[in-house]
């Protein structure tokens, strides 16, 4: 066999292993299917919720409102004139739409240069570094999903400032991650024991 040949063969190997699946699971209303078509992810909540002890629930719900289980997840574009290109509302990517500076805080701090937000058991890890300091600067109880969301989507100061309460659109919202969270929990409890 050529050189060029193995080359080509290794690399269109190497390819094939290197993407994500950034495809959402089917079923999202249903936790058990979720975990059952993507161990991984479980294996990823399960690692964050026993290193910062946030529900797999909690963190399950918040997942699905910010990108659906879509790894690759972007905010959408943004149109001058209906028409006319300008970027991305945010640098939100990645299964927990994080920001860019808040992302490089979270690998600044956890000491993380290679964590990448396509990665669930970085982005889940994220969720739960970010959630544990929400608990502790603001005394947001780690079971909270609602208002550990309003402090995601707001940051720690927006929601200290109670900024939220002039987005009845965002309160709404939470309300739901706090309802998708008791159902996925209900859910979860049945399949894993």
């Amino acid at each position: 066999m050529s050189r060029a040949l193995r080359a080509s063969i290794l690399l269109l190997f190497l390819a094939s292993c290197g993407g994500g699946n950034f495809s959402a699971p089917r079923n999202l209303d249903d936790a058990c299917s979720v975990v059952q078509q993507r161990p991984s992810y479980l294996k990823a909540m399960q690692a964050t919720q026993k290193k910062w002890g946030i529900p797999i629930s909690v963190q399950m719900a918040v997942l699905y409102q910010e990108s659906k289980f879509i790894g690759n997840a972007r905010t959408p574009h943004q149109y001058a004139l209906g028409v006319i290109p300008m970027g991305r509302q945010s640098s939100a990517y990645g299964y927990a739409q994080a920001l860019d500076s808040t992302w490089d805080d979270y690998r600044k701090e956890r000491n993380n240069r290679g964590a990448r937000r396509d990665n669930i058991r970085d982005a889940t890890d994220f969720m739960g570094w970010y959630m544990d300091t929400s608990t502790a600067e603001l005394g947001i109880s780690k079971i909270d999903a609602q208002r550990q969301y309003l402090a995601y989507h707001e940051g720690r100061k927006g929601y200290a400032r109670q900024s939220y309460k002039a987005k009845g659109w965002l309160v709404d919202v939470a309300a739901a991650v706090g309802n998708r969270a008791r159902l996925y929990h209900s859910q979860l409890s049945r399949c894993l024991r």
